[in-house]
């Protein structure tokens, strides 16, 4: 059986006055399932097929049919509007307040999901207070298709400016929402789960800052979470970068879009000091952060095999990653991870920083072709802006980092570039290119340590730059 049945061909035509606004949907055909979820939930005589608690734990397979047809339906904003009149969101509070049937819950959370996408009807349910907190009870669900419905409702009430606060508030004043949000990131395996629920963490920290400062402290006292059945289950102390980390590595290989997520994620809490000091004082010492984003940099992101044009569809996710290994490396001082990063070489990201400069090189090359072809047509123009406004984030941040760590190389540390070949005349210039004349005084200082492991290198450079030689 199909997981959403295509709608139901209505009679609707035949019967005037019966349509649901402009579509061939039958009202009748909708009453008559709405008031058999009604029975569902509160059956007039005791169900043969109930749990011994009295309450159906699956549907049948012909009202399962028929929900999902409204579910489908809901897509439509007549039949939004129509289901909105007939107090449908009401009688789903009925379902997740009497219901022991997961597939029955996670239906009428899609349902809501789909007339929250009209803006009317998002602004009603998120004015229902009542509503509001038990979708939230949601996120506390076993059941991974009913975590999904409910993550990509909330997502898409934040995503509406006139109501978005009021679910950060709501959110803000519910501890669990914290306690099952990191259970969810830290436990699942389900990738497009971790990427709704990564969504919906990325929009909240995005809009409201408190939330994610309280969010960045919290984890000092356990609260009720997840639980099979509806005993209490006390969960473990969450810290919110772990769990972060735990999502990013199950979604990094199968979901690109879910990585970009969590990365972002990641860069948002280096915008605060809180944030910084969460990732560098992890128990590790901020080893685990920095050992994910290395390696994802030096081994599967803008490598030597790609094509040069992969920096276009990355810049995103690059730059998240570098603008959290830029925030942890000024903040070594006294830190744990900064020995484990100078025992694990700088060379091969320095290798990878300067290669994405290589790269966006060329990007910016064909943006100009680009440009001069399509100089007429307006909408050429602003596609062409707008990725050369993210490519130059891109280079700032990635200019940032390279000029920090060639600060910090060691007479050893450029022979081993030398030989492992991330250092040459090349790459060399490629590196002086950018940085000039911002990071003037960091490339002063690697020239003077080149000059120590390869005269005839840094002469070169000194002969391509005229600039340095003036001032040595």
């Amino acid at each position: 059986m199909d997981r959403n049945p295509s709608p139901p061909c209505s009679d609707a035509e035949e019967e005037e006055g019966d349509a649901v606004g402009n579509t061939v949907y039958s009202k009748h055909w909708l009453f008559s399932v709405l008031t058999r979820l009604i029975e569902v939930i509160a059956p007039a005589e005791p169900d043969p097929a109930a749990s011994p608690e009295g309450a159906r734990t699956e549907l049948d397979e012909e009202m399962e049919n028929d929900i999902c047809k409204v579910w489908d339906m809901s897509m439509d904003e007549d039949v939004a509007l129509f289901l909105q009149e007939f107090n449908a969101p009401d009688i789903f509070m009925g379902v997740f307040a009497k219901s022991k049937c997961p597939r029955l819950t996670e239906i009428c959370v899609g349902i809501l999901g789909n007339m929250a996408c009209f803006q009317d009807i998002c602004m009603s349910i998120s004015k229902d207070e009542n509503l509001g907190q038990v979708l939230l009870q949601r996120l506390c669900d076993s059941d991974s298709p009913t975590l999904l419905e409910t993550s990509r409702l909330l997502l898409t009430c934040l995503s509406q400016p006139e109501v978005a606060n009021v679910w950060v508030e709501r959110i803000r004043e519910n501890p669990s929402v914290y306690d099952c949000v990191c259970f969810i990131m830290s436990s699942s395996t389900n990738v497009e789960l971790l990427v709704k629920v990564g969504e919906v963490v990325d929009k909240l920290f995005d809009l409201d800052e408190e939330l994610m400062l309280n969010w960045i402290k919290n984890g000092t006292c356990r609260s009720v979470g997840p639980s099979v059945d509806d005993s209490p289950e006390e969960l473990p102390d969450f810290k919110i970068v772990p769990c972060i980390l735990e999502a990013a590595k199950q979604v990094r290989s199968d979901n690109p879009e879910g990585l970009d997520v969590y990365m972002h994620i990641l860069q948002l809490l280096t915008t605060v000091d809180e944030g910084i000091q969460a990732i560098v004082q992890a128990p590790d010492g901020g080893k685990e952060t920095w050992s994910l984003l290395y390696d994802l940099v030096c081994q599967e992101l803008c490598q030597p095999d790609d094509p040069p044009i992969i920096v276009q569809e990355q810049k995103t996710v690059l730059a998240s990653i570098l603008s959290v290994l830029s925030a942890m490396f000024a903040s070594q001082t006294e830190q744990e991870y900064t020995r484990m990063r100078k025992s694990k070489s700088y060379m091969p990201l320095i290798g990878s920083l300067i290669r994405i400069l290589q790269y966006m090189e060329g990007c910016g090359k064909r943006a100009v072709d680009n440009s001069k072809e399509s100089e007429q047509e307006e909408t050429g123009r602003t596609d062409v802006n707008e990725e050369d406004f993210h490519l130059k984030i891109l280079k700032d941040i990635c200019c940032e980092l390279l000029s920090n760590m060639l600060q910090e190389l060691t007479k050893e540390n450029t022979l081993e570039g030398l030989h492992q070949g991330h250092l040459n005349e090349q790459t060399c210039s490629c590196a002086f290119q950018n940085l000039l004349p911002l990071y003037f005084a960091s490339v002063e200082s690697f020239l003077e340590v080149l000059r120590e492991a390869d005269q005839t290198l840094a002469d070169n450079l000194e002969k391509r730059f005229p600039s340095l030689k003036v001032h040595t």
